[in-house]
């Protein structure tokens, strides 16, 4: 349940929010936001009012503990703050942030904001051409990057042939042309004042924070939200995630993807709630539910995929009793995974939808009772439709494209458009409505259920199919991991359709199976619904956010017919 915040919560002096007579939700707005920045008006404040209060346990990827009070963050990010000035970073100028989940990005983010730079996270797993291609997008003029694997000399090569940094900045080992941030840092002072001339100080709608879309159909977008964006994660973290004031919240997600954002830092701060996070190097499940045990989590959120492997492992060897509320975002969940994780601990797993432009649109908040494979229903903050082509709106139970109403504003927490791109933001954002790409379905209870992107919607025999019912279905067979329904060439039908499978540990890849697969799909799917090819595959090609590249399988396909 929603935890109570204090009669002194930093929150309340700049939320309003309306809840009935059982603390449910129904509408939420905001005061005193037009100079908000998230350092000094949140984290600042919270160093004064509770400076020896947690706010983020922090596990190295040696199993090494590290524990930081609110006051911890806002001297860090001071000293920070002022290392960063010394190496000429300005108000408004682009700063790459490639950190992992290592402590030091949450210095960086909080110095950032208190300066009034624009802070761009980004993904270890990029490469050369990835850095030139966000380099020039964002205009890119610092970095603060890891030490570990390729990544600084990624960076270097693809710095060779765009010249476009100033300075790069290396958390780890010194390197021949980067500063040493742990070195350099700890010799400035731990006071930052909040800036008062017009030239230094930060308003509500200057930008401070761009990050590329994940771009599972086409290159990745560069969204750009102003200063007022972490107020739109309140809703988030206070009632989606339902943090604790006195617990620990996990979020599984590098600081690279925007999911970070929802659980690793605004929101969950914003309630007075400790963060803990985990720097591991590889993913691992066994490892997770071991800190879970170890740590008492209290609330937890993890990607679809973290759950499709949980729901195959003896979840009974761990003691996952301190766990109070459980969510999940990222893609949709399937059903059969809802069903399988709710027998296995008795939770059941909160779903929320959103994108790197929004905050969530959608979710299983407070008060409502979650329905295995439905997106739950509009967070109060956005004014969500479902529309058809022609710009009218759908009756319940038909699919079409869910919008966002913007035409008295746009709320915070939605994005001010694409950097330096006019053009794709009025591709998705015009006639007083932000257009999601995304289809879905109203149900009688106001209930919506994701069908799939608009590019991933299949056309056979005349009927137009979204893959992620059929995906659901082929999740119920216990030897399927995961998989992606795309289409292919047919010459009869226009297009038929396929499905990808990655099987279990231990399954095999004979035919056999791939009849028991056909034998399941002609039982349990409508004709026009069957695949009429089925690959068992090693894995699926997946964004650096973990999201199924759908239009990778289907371009392939299509390429070689």
């Amino acid at each position: 349940m929603v935890k109570p915040l204090s009669e002194d919560a930093i929150a309340n002096k700049f939320v309003i929010t309306e809840e009935d007579s059982n603390g449910v939700l129904k509408k939420i707005t905001f005061k005193n936001d037009k100079d908000f920045n998230f350092a000094y008006d949140v984290i600042d404040e919270l160093a004064k009012k509770c400076p020896n209060k947690l706010a983020m346990l922090h596990i190295s990827n040696k199993k090494e503990e590290r524990r930081f009070t609110f006051q911890d963050i806002s001297e860090y990010s001071s000293k920070t703050a002022n290392y960063f000035k010394s190496l000429g970073i300005r108000k408004g100028d682009k700063v790459m942030l490639v950190l992992k989940r290592h402590y030091q990005y949450w210095f960086c983010m909080m110095a950032l904001h208190k300066i009034g730079a624009v802070a761009i996270p980004a993904s270890n797993l990029l490469v050369e051409q990835d850095y030139e291609y966000r380099f020039q997008a964002a205009e890119v003029r610092y970095i603060i990057a890891t030490d570990s694997e390729h990544v600084p000399d990624a960076i270097d090569t693809a710095d060779k042939v765009v010249h476009m940094l100033k300075e790069k900045i290396i958390v780890g080992e010194s390197r021949e042309g980067w500063h040493n941030f742990d070195e350099e840092m700890e010799g400035f002072s731990n006071v930052f004042e909040r800036p008062l001339t017009e030239e230094e100080r930060t308003h509500g709608d200057d930008i401070s924070v761009m990050m590329f879309t994940s771009g599972t159909t086409i290159h990745a977008k560069l969204t750009a939200h102003n200063f007022r964006y972490p107020l739109g994660h309140y809703v988030t973290a206070r009632y989606w995630h339902q943090v604790d004031p006195n617990g620990l919240h996990l979020t599984v997600s590098d600081t690279g993807w925007a999911k970070a954002m929802w659980g690793k830092l605004y929101g969950q701060w914003f309630c007075e709630a400790a963060l803990f996070v985990y720097d591991f190097d590889s993913f691992s499940a066994k490892e997770i539910l071991q800190m879970v045990e170890k740590y008492h989590i209290t609330t937890f959120c993890a990607p679809p995929t973290m759950y499709r492997v949980m729901i195959r492992m003896n979840l009974s060897e761990f003691d996952l009793s301190s766990i109070q509320h459980v969510t999940t975002a990222g893609e949709a969940l399937n059903a059969e995974v809802f069903h399988q994780f709710k027998k296995a601990t008795g939770h059941m797993i909160y779903e929320g939808y959103g994108q790197t432009e929004t905050t969530m649109v959608l979710g299983t908040i407070y008060g409502d009772e979650p329905k295995s494979g439905s997106m739950g229903k509009p967070n109060p903050l956005y004014d969500v439709a479902v529309m058809r082509r022609d710009g009218s709106m759908c009756e319940v139970g038909e699919p079409g494209e869910i919008v966002i109403r913007t035409a008295d504003g746009a709320p915070n927490g939605l994005f001010i458009g694409y950097y330096n791109d006019e053009q794709k933001t009025k591709q998705q954002w015009y006639d007083g409505y932000y257009h999601t790409g995304d289809q879905a379905r109203w149900d009688e209870d106001g209930y919506l259920w994701y069908e799939g992107r608009i590019d991933d919607l299949i056309k056979a025999s005349g009927y137009r199919v979204g893959p992620f019912e059929i995906e659901s279905e082929l999740m119920k067979l216990p030897f399927v991991l995961e998989c992606a329904v795309t289409s292919v060439p047919d010459k009869t039908r226009g297009q038929a359709i396929k499905a990808s499978i990655v099987l279990t540990k231990g399954a095999l890849a004979t035919e056999k199976l791939k009849k028991e697969v056909f034998s399941y799909i002609n039982k349990n799917l409508a004709s026009y619904k069957r695949p009429r090819l089925v690959e068992f595959v090693k894995d699926l090609p997946k964004t650096t956010s973990g999201k199924i590249k759908r239009v990778e399988i289907r371009n392939h396909d299509w390429t070689i017919e």
